[in-house]
């Protein structure tokens, strides 16, 4: 939403609102309070999922960064804590997104192009800060991190910019003991995969106000790909410090090293020549072993937390990364010769690239709990910086001349490489005021409000696409009623916006396509919240999305030119169930059904699966826990130059068990695709000819933890 008078007013009635709340509640209560001093405070978070063995979670800030519990969100979301994905053997990003419900993971090689409600996903947070920083192309270990936040839809008053998908909160781990302990884990399966990984806290003074905690990590498997080797070296440290009763501070940093051998480059062709579908074998890759695609990614993270008076909270956060990138890569585009085998009409192409992108963070808010009329409310005002830099992108096209291609015998020799194209560097920044609150306007009702303003922009050394879009207002509002003790509906409104790069007639970019999400839903919290559950029912229109303005010139150009229009529909709903039955059965299942159109009535994102559900449960009989899951995908196609791939429905099942053999030691048995089911985990972007990827087949890992 550009900013404008009408916007201006609706912000400021809306400040003034909330400022004037928080001043009527400081004078209420201000003879009570004045003589009290702030005293020791102790910080301890509620939402750290590892120590509860649970599936669900009491509190989550993801939405809106106010702490408000699953059932009083106006929004579908979704946690993934500790014992799930421990219980699942989740243990990358990529096998994170195999087990969210409402997703798609359209995988092309060692890339994922995940889809939530039509959207691609474009973008993750580490600790409630948004990453713009590829999310395709590094599979990040999961080691570091606590829990996964998931909201559905648009979340762009706590991003920016975006897709109104969904978003990703990765929650770090830290130091929270004041007794030394920690875990060890040794795991082997399927593929020569092997791994083991210490967890330690441990505190370093005697009173415990200054606590330290490693993780460590090194994996190292196989494939059944042909030629395919994976290496992944991972460290993760944190001191966390109480400098006083009302100051917490944490620094720390993570590290991963993720060596990938033999890759693919996109996927297998999909038909011969005779216009018939291909059928290879799920060992076949198009790749030879001098091929890689290796990857490290530095971050160091700083969080300061300041008690100002009572509850009243000052926080600043920062984080930097750096994302080195280094590829050796083959494809294949064509098709292929029924009776020769041969690839034809594209000869196979290598590439080599060698980037470096870094990334800076900051977040600064503070919070404000206060009671009005005998009635909690919360407000939040806060600023955020993110930067997003290519400082080097350096890539080459070495010769293959004379190079052929048979499926039967892939035989491609090793190229010289080169790095003789050098792409013109990049920065892109985005800044955000926000301010949030919620209202409790009775003990049955409240009202969740709030805005950001955002300022975007694109810089190249070269100047080509350089572009600023400056006061985009992303508005938030969404309102809980409590039917009873265990039930709430909810109805929510909020936006998100997303800069293009395409022009007018008049030269002048467009402004950012509009992410627009209705929903409204139901909840219900049971057993004194140990288990949630929803039902939501989702709207979202894009408007602003580029079309072509008839075969109009940019005046003074050959650029073809560009008017606004409407863009994509995507309706839907949403289904929940996460937490404790009872004590000894867990339980995680998601549904979620979608249709999405663009604006001349045409599916859209039809390589998405337009209905998706995921279950997995746990039951524990003293030593002994079994766990099943099941997960679906429905239909899914993609219509190409050389025709239409299609896949039908998909359904996998999952199982694990765990021997507590004794106090400190366990053993682990997960199963994945039990079985073993032929299916493609990735058919590409509509219009693309060749990433037709295997999903795995059925595999086993077995871990040994021992605990002290």
């Amino acid at each position: 939403m550009k900013f404008n008078g009408r916007s201006f007013v609706k912000l400021s009635l809306l400040t003034a609102f909330i400022l004037s709340s928080q001043s009527y509640a400081k004078e209420e209560n201000k003879v009570e309070k004045s003589s009290k001093s702030l005293g020791s405070v102790e910080v301890v978070s509620s939402t750290n999922s590892e120590n509860t063995k649970s599936y669900t979670t009491d509190k989550m800030r993801t939405s809106s960064k106010l702490n408000l519990s699953i059932r009083n969100t106006p929004q579908s979301v979704s946690i993934l804590t500790t014992q799930q994905m421990k219980d699942q053997n989740i243990t990358s990003f990529q096998d994170l997104m195999e087990n969210v419900s409402g997703v798609t993971i359209n995988r092309w090689d060692e890339r994922i192009y995940p889809y939530a409600r039509g959207f691609k996903i474009d973008y993750y947070k580490v600790d409630g800060m948004p990453s713009h920083a590829t999310i395709a192309d590094n599979d990040f270990d999961l080691a570091m991190f606590d829990r996964v936040e998931v909201v559905k839809g648009a979340n762009g008053l706590t991003t920016g910019a975006g897709n109104p998908a969904l978003s990703l909160n990765f929650v770090r781990k830290h130091a929270t003991s004041k007794d030394f302990k920690g875990n060890i884990s040794l795991s082997g399966g399927s593929w020569d995969r092997y791994s083991a990984t210490a967890d330690i806290s441990t505190p370093l003074n005697s009173e415990g106000s200054v606590r330290a905690r490693i993780v460590a990590k090194h994996e190292d498997k196989k494939s059944f790909m042909d030629k395919y080797q994976k290496k992944n070296d991972f460290f993760y440290g944190v001191v966390d410090m109480d400098l006083t009763d009302t100051t917490f501070l944490s620094l720390g940093a993570s590290y991963q090293k993720l060596d990938r051998d033999g890759i693919r480059w996109g996927g297998l062709p999909a038909f011969y020549t005779n216009g018939s579908r291909t059928h290879f074998d799920k060992s076949d890759t198009v790749t030879e072993d001098w091929t890689y695609w290796n990857s490290k990614t530095k971050n160091y993270f700083v969080d300061l937390k300041q008690f100002l008076y009572e509850d009243i909270t000052f926080n600043l956060s920062y984080s930097h990364k750096k994302i080195y990138s280094d590829t050796a890569l083959l494809y294949f585009g064509g098709r292929v010769d029924k009776a020769t085998n041969m690839g034809v009409e594209y000869t196979p192409l290598a590439y080599t690239n060698k980037q470096y992108d870094r990334e800076n963070n900051i977040d600064a808010y503070i919070s404000a709990p206060f009671t009005l009329a005998g009635l909690d409310h919360e407000i939040i005002l806060g600023y955020m910086y993110n930067k997003k830099q290519t400082v080097y992108n350096d890539s080459g096209y070495p010769s293959l001349a004379g190079s052929s291609l048979n499926f039967n015998h892939i035989n491609i020799q090793k190229p010289e490489f080169d790095y003789s194209n050098e792409a013109a560097t990049n920065k892109t920044v985005q800044t955000g005021m926000y301010l949030v609150g919620k209202f409790s306007l009775l003990d049955t009702l409240k009202l969740v409000a709030g805005a950001r303003l955002s300022d975007w922009e694109y810089e190249s050394a070269d100047g080509v696409g350089n572009r600023e879009f400056n006061n985009e207002v992303t508005p938030y509002v969404g309102i809980v009623y409590d039917i009873n003790d265990n039930h709430s509906i909810y109805a929510s409104y909020t936006e998100i916006f997303n800069p293009q790069d395409k022009k007018t007639v008049s030269g002048s970019y467009l402004d950012p396509v509009e992410g627009k999400n209705y929903e409204v839903g139901i909840k219900g919290e049971y057993f004194d919240g140990k288990l949630n559950a929803s039902l939501s029912i989702f709207r979202i229109e894009q408007d602003n999305v580029a079309q072509s303005d008839g075969g109009k010139k940019v005046i003074g150009s050959t650029d073809n030119a560009y008017k606004a229009a409407e863009g994509v529909t995507s309706k839907g709903f949403e289904i929940e169930l996460a937490g404790e039955i009872t004590d000894n059965w867990n339980i995680n299942f998601g549904l979620a059904n979608f249709e999405a159109k663009d604006a001349n009535g045409d599916k859209f994102a039809t390589n998405a699966s337009r209905t998706t559900a995921n279950l997995f449960t746990k039951y524990k009989l003293k030593d002994l826990s079994f766990g099943a899951g099941v997960n679906y995908n429905s239909k899914q196609s993609n219509k190409t130059i050389y025709g239409t791939i299609k896949q039908s429905s998909t359904v996998t099942a999952n199982a694990m068990a765990n021997y507590k053999i004794s106090k400190n030691l366990n053993l682990q048995l997960n199963v994945n695709n039990i079985f073993d089911k032929r299916y493609y985990s990735g058919i590409g972007e509509n219009g693309s000819k060749n990433s037709m990827v295997y999903a795995d087949p059925r595999n086993a890992t077995l871990t040994l933890q021992y605990s002290f």
